[in-house]
């Protein structure tokens, strides 16, 4: 009997650790990969900050090169945000096809002439931001 009950206590254990989970790995870092500039979608950020009697102004202009920027052949979004809370701070968000859609779309006189046109309606600079959108191969 009592080698029945040693030989039990002895499968008993065996299960619990065969049924224990495994501890994973940690994963291997991901390498970074280059990315061809200018094949590769890109996204910008402008963030404006504006003066409080200037935000009507600056909506009403802004209109204009959204709705141009939209009709560019790289445009895939162009999209402005603002604040709920603070309706002084704006985000402008774009998706662009690539590099060379960025470079037309800088070159446009409509967005040439927007930054002279609301430099002084800017409570400070406009923090500009390019990403590259890291493709899910």
């Amino acid at each position: 009997m009592k080698t029945k009950v040693s030989f039990s206590l002895l499968i008993i254990m065996f299960l619990f650790a065969a049924c224990e989970p495994k501890k994973q790995q940690p994963a291997e870092p991901v390498a970074a990969t280059a990315v061809n500039d200018t094949l590769t979608k890109k996204i910008i950020t402008a963030r404006v900050y504006l003066k409080p009697e200037k935000v009507a102004d600056f909506l009403e202009a802004a209109r204009f090169i959204i709705d141009s920027s939209q009709a560019e052949a790289g445009c895939e979004s162009y999209m402005l945000y603002q604040n709920p809370y603070d309706k002084t701070k704006l985000i402008f968000v774009e998706v662009w096809k690539d590099q060379v859609a960025i470079d037309n779309h800088f070159s446009m006189s409509y967005f040439k002439a927007f930054g002279p046109k609301t430099k002084d309606w800017l409570s400070q600079p406009t923090e500009l931001k390019i990403f590259d959108v890291i493709p899910n191969e």
